[in-house]
C-alpha cells in the first residue's frame, strides 16, 4: 500500500473541507435531526453541540480584536490556508474557531477551512498532541510551496496549564474542570489565541 505524503494528505482533506459558515450550517442542520458530527450518535454529544452552537454564535457577535492585532493580521502578505481539524461537540473548538475566523476575515491572503476529525483520520494522525487526537488543531499551510508553516492547538497555553494543573491535583478531568475552562475562555475573550497565532506565525 502506497503511503501518501503530508501535502497529499492535506490537499485531499482540503478537497472535502468546509468554510467556517458551512461548518456552522452543517452543525445546525444535524441538530435539526437531533444529531451531532460524531460518526456514532450519542445524546451527550448532541447536547454539547447545541451548547457549542450558542457559544459560537455569541463569540461571532461579541468578539473584539484590538487595533494593534488587526494591523498585524492585515499586514501579512503571503497566501496561507488555515486548515482546522474540529468537531461540533468539542467545547475548546467552540471557543477557538470563531477567533480564528475573525482573524482570517481581516486578511484576504488567509483562507480558513474546516474538516471533521473523525472523517480525516490520516490527517489527524499527523498532528497528534502527546499521542492523542486533541482538537481543535490548526494547520498553517502554504499552498504555493505545499509546506506546513506550523500548527496550533488544541488550547491556548494558559488554558493548557489550567487543565494540566487540575489533572495533577484531581487525577482526572471532570465537569468541574469544564466549568473552570469555560470561565477562563469567557474571561480571556480570545486574546491568548490571537496573541499566540500572531507571535508564532
Amino acid at each position: 500500500m502506497k503511503t501518501s505524503s503530508l501535502p497529499q494528505v492535506i490537499e485531499a482533506s482540503l478537497a472535502r473541507s468546509y468554510s467556517y459558515q458551512a461548518y456552522r450550517k452543517l452543525i445546525d442542520d444535524l441538530l435539526q435531526e437531533s444529531r451531532s458530527t460524531a460518526p456514532e450518535q450519542d445524546e451527550n454529544l448532541t447536547e454539547y453541540s447545541k451548547m457549542n452552537q450558542r457559544r459560537m454564535k455569541r463569540w461571532d457577535k461579541t468578539l473584539k480584536i484590538s487595533e494593534e492585532a488587526k494591523s498585524q493580521i492585515k499586514a501579512y502578505d503571503k497566501k496561507l490556508i488555515w486548515l482546522v481539524i474540529s468537531e461540533g461537540w468539542c467545547g475548546d473548538a467552540a471557543h477557538s474557531l470563531p477567533v480564528m475566523n475573525k482573524m482570517a476575515e481581516l486578511n484576504p491572503n488567509i483562507e480558513m477551512r474546516v474538516v471533521l476529525r473523525d472523517q480525516h483520520e490520516t490527517l489527524m494522525n499527523q498532528f497528534l498532541t502527546n499521542g492523542g487526537k486533541s482538537i481543535p488543531k490548526l494547520i498553517i499551510y502554504d499552498p504555493g510551496t505545499q509546506e506546513v508553516i506550523g500548527s496550533w492547538g488544541p488550547r491556548p497555553t494558559p488554558a493548557t496549564q489550567l487543565v494540566e494543573a487540575y489533572k495533577l491535583e484531581h487525577g482526572k478531568l471532570d465537569a468541574e474542570l469544564k466549568e473552570q475552562l469555560q470561565l477562563w475562555y469567557n474571561k480571556d475573550k480570545g486574546r491568548s489565541i490571537i496573541e499566540e497565532l500572531l507571535k508564532n506565525y
